[in-house]
């Protein structure tokens, strides 16, 4: 389900950002990014991801690996960007079809790329 919560993003979430995915929800900052396919899906994957980790444990890698790299990069960008959960879903973001042939944990490819 989409949901447009256009005060979270004001609030809590980075400016830039457009869209997040909170299981079981897809929150997007605009009515507008409701109907665009290639952030859905790209939010879309990661709802995969979350339930393939009990949707916790998604959240704690995802702070971990970006502790990681930002410690590494020192870029707040950059480290977001390194993330293997967001290189996974920007790759795949344009691939309509990619949930489809998906694999399990198919994120762990973009770990160390």
């Amino acid at each position: 389900m989409v949901v447009v919560l256009p005060w979270l993003f004001r609030l809590f979430i980075k400016q830039n950002a457009i869209a997040i995915a909170l299981w079981p929800l897809i929150i997007v900052r605009h009515p507008m990014f409701k109907y665009d396919a290639r952030i859905i899906n790209h939010e879309r994957i990661h709802l995969r991801q979350q339930v393939e980790m009990a949707v916790l444990f998604f959240y704690l890698w995802y702070v971990l690996e970006f502790l990681y790299h930002f410690i590494k990069i020192k870029n707040i960008d950059e480290a977001y960007f390194a993330i293997s959960f967001e290189r996974e879903a920007y790759y795949h973001e344009n691939d309509y079809a990619y949930l489809l042939q998906r694999q399990f944990w198919a994120f762990w490819k973009f770990l160390h790329k």
